[in-house]
Parts: structure tokens; sequence; C-alpha cells
């Protein structure tokens, strides 16, 4: 249940129109883990590369997880046999879902047979695919902790960082209940005093752009710049199979029930939504997933909750306990001096 209070940021404190919330409903069943979503943020948004494109030992997602210069990622969750076969003994009705190949033989093996809807079951092995984001949470845990209001909930209901004001206290990063928003650091934790001088062009073909907004809190703006000139999002615009879709809340919120429903007919029992409960610990999501499996497997958190939401109760035991500190100290003081 959610829980909202003076101090967490909600709808009701800000002056967007619900009409005009916008958000992306991500379908992870026909995500093929291509990364051209995280391409695209990269270019658009001139995020950094991660390390040096060496191989991580890691399957084949060299990125490893949402951070201040990758606001779109791709997970490759690889399960084996042990960890199916535990799911199946928990009761879960797992479905294969392919195999990637090359060439046109192993695409028509990988299609499904046009005269039956049901699919078949998993193999020994399958990977999941999921291609994970900012959230953008109707109660934001790192909008509500922002010390500088450097965060700040656009008209469109979306949460961003405005470079500019961020000190890089690093408060948001522990206020985000899903790991997503990180500090751009070139090695140091020192706080930033002064604000950061732009230096060269921002792109110049042939040469590596120099990075920004170190020491900043970076993350996913929703391609807030292209919605004021009414543009979709850069990863939206790419994804070739329509995997991750772009719209108005309402809009994407049907879609995914739409989706879900359709995937329980053809026998995929397991596909569920995460982020569309706006009665969850963070009031719903602006970014509503449809999953294959628990959401701990995609690494994500099963009952994500708002920090600020425990406060007023924390301080009334703060204050409890203090009392009750004081009022004994006091009565040791009284009956010392008695005796």
């Amino acid at each position: 249940m959610a829980r909202t209070n003076s101090i967490t940021e909600a709808p009701r404190h800000v002056g967007y129109q619900p009409s005009e919330r916008k958000a992306f409903f991500t379908d992870t069943s026909i995500c093929i883990g291509c990364k051209a979503c995280e391409v695209a943020c990269k270019e658009w948004n001139r995020n950094p590369q991660d390390g040096a494109y060496e191989l991580s030992g890691m399957s084949y997602d060299n990125t490893g997880s949402l951070g201040a210069d990758t606001w779109r990622h791709v997970a490759f969750i690889e399960q084996s046999e042990a960890q199916i076969t535990r799911a199946r003994e928990e009761g879960a009705k797992l479905v294969a879902l392919g195999m990637p190949g090359i060439g046109v033989e192993d695409v028509k093996e990988a299609t499904p047979k046009p005269e039956s809807v049901t699919p078949a079951d998993t193999p020994d092995f399958r990977w999941l695919m999921s291609s994970d984001v900012c959230k953008h949470c109707t109660n934001a845990g790192c909008l509500d902790v922002c010390p500088t209001g450097a965060l700040f909930r656009t008209e469109h209901g979306t949460v961003v960082v405005q470079d500019d004001v961020c000190n890089g206290c690093g408060t948001c990063v522990a206020g985000c209940p899903f790991g997503v928003i990180e500090r751009r650091s070139d090695g140091g934790v020192s706080k930033r005093d002064e604000r950061s001088k732009r230096v060269g062009e921002d792109f110049t073909v042939g040469e590596v752009a120099p990075i920004k907004n170190i020491g900043v809190a970076q993350k996913c703006t929703m391609c807030f710049d292209r919605q004021a000139v009414g543009e979709g999002p850069a990863c939206a615009k790419t994804c070739p199979t329509t995997s991750i879709k772009y719209g108005s809340y309402d809009e994407m919120l049907a879609a995914a029930k739409t989706r879900v429903a359709e995937l329980h007919a053809q026998g995929m029992t397991e596909a569920r939504l995460y982020g569309a409960n706006s009665e969850d610990g963070v009031g719903g999501t602006g970014s509503i997933f449809l999953l294959l499996d628990a959401p701990e497997v995609y690494g994500l958190p099963p009952d994500p909750q708002v920090p600020t939401a425990n406060l007023p109760a924390m301080a009334k035991r703060a204050a409890a306990a203090a009392a009750g500190l004081i009022g004994a100290v006091a009565g040791a003081f009284l009956i010392g001096g008695r005796s």
C-alpha cells in the first residue's frame, strides 16, 4: 500500500496534469537483446562509453547495470537447468523463448508455428532479456531527499536532474529504491563546489567528446529535450521490435494490461506487470514492465518503498526514545541526589 505524507513528493504537490503524464511500457516478451536502445540513448544524450569495450565475463551483457553513464540497460538473464528445475518445483509454468541465432534457417526454427498459440515447454536453458530504465516513480524517493532542488518533476510527470543545480552530494543515490541514479565520477567522491565549465564542442567527428557533468547525479530524463518538441525518447524510436513503447501513462497502462491478458490466453501464465499498481510502495511507476518471471529474477525489488514514507513514524519513535532517555537520566540524578 502506498503511503504518503507531507514529506513524500506526490502528484498533489506538483503542477502537472495526470492526463499529460508520459510513460514507458517495456514488453520483455519481445525484447531480442539487440541493445539498440542503449546505443540510441548514449548517442542522443552524449553519455560516455562503459569501460574499454572489454568482455566482462558475465554473459554477453558487458554494460552490467544502470548507472550515471548508462541510462538504458538491456539485461541478459541466463537461467540454467538448476534454476529452471527449482522454478518448476515452486509451481512456475515456464515457456520456451527461443535462442538467438544467425541466418534464415535459425529464424525459421525459432518462429512459432501458426497452427498453435500454445508455447512449448522451456528446455534446460533459457535467456530472459529486459531493457531496464529509470522508473520515474509517482512518489519519487530521489526527488524527496534532494537538498538543492536539482531534481524536479516536469510537466510530463517525469523526474529530471538539473545538472547546473546538483552539487553532487549523492543523497538521491541512497533515496532511490531501485538503485537507478548515480553520480558520474572520475574516481573521486568529493562534493562538487562549483558548476562545471563547458570545454570544447559537444561533439566533433573523429574525436572523443569530453565527459561532462563529472560528480553530478545522472539518470534517464525520458528525453525531456525531445519531449519539448513533440518527439518521443530515442530508445523507443530505435527499438526494432517495439518492445519499448512510449505514450501517455493511461495509454501505456491500458496496452500493458491488454498484452498480459493476451499472453495469459496463450499459456504464458508467468507473465506479469511490474510498476502498474498505483497502490505499491512508490505509488506506481512511469516505466511499466511486462515480465516473464518474478521481479527478483530481473534484479528488481518485489516491493519497492519510497524511503520518506516512514519518516514521520520514525521521528515519533525517536522522540519517544529521546524522552525516555531524558527521563531516565533525570531519575538517576534525583535518586543519586537523595542517597
